[in-house]
């Protein structure tokens, strides 16, 4: 009883911990968002500088995260996530006390490096700590409850500190956060090493971060200039020429930056594809919400991010649901449904319009108990089984696959609705002046239009997740 009761404190700390780190991570990619205006009014930026801001922030994480998990997995996840932390605290600092558009921007990148760090070295010290069976799954519930919630609270905490405290606080709040992260981290295992591990070379961390920056550049400048446009088209070639030549190295090398068994394994590729195609449909959804409440119901944006709360609240219900059934029952058992409940939200969302009576009600709040807790249900199954079956390198290699897996698919996500969205209204703007809807009902359709190809790819998730979810026999020491 004294010994299984400090134990059971101990656990409770160190998910505490990578929780608290978890929502740190995410968090930050939207609580600065609300704070730009006032931010971009303070220190006197232009536009087309604004959005580095934000982009400072999500290249190098999404770039480095190969690197980073591997870099985890050498050093000590324990070690790795006690750096990182202090890191981030930093960046937070330097960003909060910017005294112009260049600093705050390096403060960004700064934490975005610290941040690819981080994230895998929470996610593998989640997997290596808790066991197999309903502790596991308690653990993976919370973390994919945090990690889908933790967008619509930095738009809740953006809007809340911009207006009562300044947007710098949206930077400094980072300060409270992380001693208290630091302290958690003491219950954390003490001494782990991964002994024969190196480095990785230089020409893998090139190439792996010059292919996810190119083919993100890619995707945004096709949202941005057209699909056919000399600069879309020659960053998408670059970037699946580096990729290539990425594949090719990583096959000849003796300790590859991301061991070909790892993304071999049938559940855990498929795992890793169903988290992409989940990420790029989510965008769509997360592009209607914020212009829909802001820009045509004239909603705040703190009363905007309240509206997410439902979807938050539902994404912790579902988690919470899929946290009670790893090893009763298959993957694929508990994503597919997930995967349909998000698909129907989704589709209600679409049918969201203006001048619907009631459209809260009859809308918005069924599509996002939905969606959340669809949303909620898959991702607890989906990230235990990217890391299950690793050992420590490995768990932090996955790790980071699964992040940057997660990057990859929000850039070309947001692209491709972006596309969808646009090109739909400027189809409707051109009709006969007699039949050409207003511009608001023709940027609502284009929008509509965008999450119904949405749905279809989380349909698209269904298939793969029931392909590649069935039962087989595990690897060991993968």
């Amino acid at each position: 009883m004294t010994t299984a009761a400090p134990a059971a404190t101990r656990s409770r700390w160190i998910l505490a911990t990578i929780c608290l780190t978890q929502l740190m991570i995410v968090l930050d990619s939207t609580i600065v968002s609300i704070a730009l205006p006032s931010a971009q009014d303070a220190l006197q930026m232009s536009d087309g500088v604004r959005q580095w801001v934000i982009t400072a922030y999500v290249l190098p994480f999404g770039a480095l995260l190969l690197a980073g998990g591997r870099i985890s997995g050498i050093v000590g996840h324990p070690r790795a996530l006690v750096w990182g932390l202090a890191g981030f605290a930093v960046a937070s600092a330097l960003a909060g006390s910017a005294p112009n558009a260049p600093a705050l921007i390096a403060g960004r990148a700064l934490q975005g490096c610290c941040a690819a760090l981080l994230a895998p070295a929470a996610l593998a010290l989640l997997a290596t700590i808790f066991a197999e069976g309903r502790e596991r799954g308690r653990a993976f519930a919370a973390f994919a409850a945090v990690s889908a919630a933790g967008s619509a609270i930095g738009l809740i905490a953006g809007g809340l500190l911009t207006e009562y405290a300044g947007w710098r606080w949206c930077l400094f709040i980072n300060l409270v956060i992380v001693p208290i992260g630091l302290f958690g981290a003491r219950a954390l295992p003490r001494g782990e090493r991964l002994t024969g591990g190196r480095f990785p070379a230089a020409t893998e961390v090139l190439l792996s971060v010059a292919s996810v920056v190119t083919v993100v550049a890619g995707f945004s400048a096709g949202a941005s200039h057209g699909w056919a446009d000399p600069h879309t088209l020659i960053l998408l070639l670059a970037g699946g020429a580096l990729l290539a030549a990425f594949v090719v190295v990583e096959r000849r090398s003796r300790d590859p930056l991301v061991p070909p068994r790892i993304v071999a394994h049938r559940r855990r590729g498929g795992a890793l594809l169903t988290v992409f195609l989940l990420q790029l449909a989510l965008f769509g959804c997360y592009l209607f919400m914020t212009y829909f409440t802001q820009t045509v119901l004239g909603y705040s944006p703190v009363r905007a991010g309240l509206v997410l709360v439902v979807t938050s609240v539902g994404a912790v219900a579902g988690a919470v649901v899929a946290g009670l059934l790893p090893g009763r029952v298959s993957t694929w058992v508990i994503t597919a449904p997930g995967l349909l409940a998000l698909g129907a939200g989704i589709l209600i969302l679409s049918r969201a319009r203006a001048d619907t009576p009631d459209v809260f009600l009859l809308y918005l709040l069924p599509a996002q108990i939905l969606a959340g807790m669809g949303l909620g249900s898959v991702l607890t199954p989906l990230t235990s089984e990217v890391t299950a079956g690793t050992d420590s390198a490995g768990s932090g290699v996955a790790s980071g696959l699964y992040n940057a897996v997660q990057q990859v698919g929000a850039a070309v996500g947001t692209a491709l609705f972006n596309t969808v969205a646009t090109s739909t209204t400027a189809a409707l703007l051109i009709g006969p002046d007699t039949d050409a809807p207003t511009r608001n009902e023709a940027t609502v359709t284009g929008y509509a239009t965008a999450l119904i190809v949405a749905a279809g790819v989380v349909l698209g998730a269904v298939v793969v997740a029931w392909t590649t979810g069935r039962p087989d026999h595990r690897s060991v020491g993968t």
